[in-house]
C-alpha cells in the first residue's frame, strides 16, 4: 500500500522513527542497519512495507529497496515474523544474508536469537531460488555504515530502549548493556545492541 515515505525525521530511535509528512508523523520500525544509515540526516526517503495483522497495522522501514527485499522474503517464510526478520537484519546484513542463503550457511542464520536450525534450513530451502533470480540483490558483500562515536549516557539510553521494542524486559536489558559497555565507553549504539542481542 505505501511505497515509501519522503519526509522530516523528528524522532530516531535504534528500532523506531517517526517520519513527518505532509503534517502527519508516520511510525515506522526500522532495523539497526537504517538506523545507523539515518544518522544525522533530517530529511529521508524511506521504503515501506505495511504489514496487516488482524488486531495492528504497521509499517516497517527500510534505507533501501535491497533492506526491503530481504524483508519480505523473510517474511514470507513459515514461522518468521517482522519482527524475527528485523532481529535477522540486526545481526546480519542483506548482503551477508543473501549470500549466507545461497552458500547454505546453516550455521550463521541460526546464530539469530529466535532462529533454529529447522528455521534456518527451511528458509534457506524457500529462498534461495528467490534470491538467486532477484534482479535487485547483488553479491557484493557490504560493510553497514557506521556513525561518529555518541555520548556513552545516550548510547547506554537508546539501547535499552530498542532492546525493550525488541520485547526484553528493561531489567535485564539494562544489565546486559552494562556488561557490553563495560571499559568500552566509546562504543557505538549499533554494536552495543548486535553484542547484547548475542548474550541474552
Amino acid at each position: 500500500m505505501y511505497a515509501y515515505l519522503r519526509g522530516k525525521i523528528t524522532v530516531l530511535q535504534p528500532a523506531t522513527a517517526i517520519i513527518e509528512c505532509h503534517g502527519v508523523g508516520f511510525q515506522v520500525h526500522i532495523s539497526l542497519i537504517t538506523y545507523s544509515k539515518l544518522q544525522n540526516t533530517e530529511n529521508a526517503l524511506i521504503y515501506t512495507h505495511l504489514h496487516i495483522k488482524e488486531d495492528s497495522h504497521s509499517i516497517w522501514g527500510f534505507y533501501d529497496e535491497l533492506e526491503r527485499e530481504i524483508f519480505l522474503h523473510l517474511i514470507s517464510v513459515s514461522g518468521i515474523g517482522p519482527n524475527t526478520a528485523r532481529m535477522t537484519l540486526n545481526y546480519i546484513s542483506p548482503e551477508e544474508l543473501q549470500h549466507a542463503i545461497l552458500t547454505e550457511n546453516v550455521a550463521l542464520i541460526q546464530s539469530v536469537k529466535g532462529i533454529g536450525p529447522k528455521t534456518a534450513k527451511r528458509l534457506i530451502l524457500e529462498l534461495k531460488d528467490k534470491i538467486g533470480k532477484s534482479a535487485t540483490i547483488s553479491l557484493n558483500i557490504a560493510s553497514m555504515a557506521v556513525v561518529d562515536g555518541m555520548p556513552s549516557s545516550r548510547v547506554r539510553v537508546e539501547a535499552v530502549s530498542a532492546l525493550v521494542a525488541l520485547g526484553f524486559a528493561r531489567q535485564i536489558a539494562e544489565q546486559q548493556v552494562m556488561k557490553v559497555m563495560k571499559g568500552n565507553e566509546a562504543i557505538k549504539v549499533e554494536e552495543v545492541i548486535k553484542l547484547t542481542l548475542k548474550n541474552l
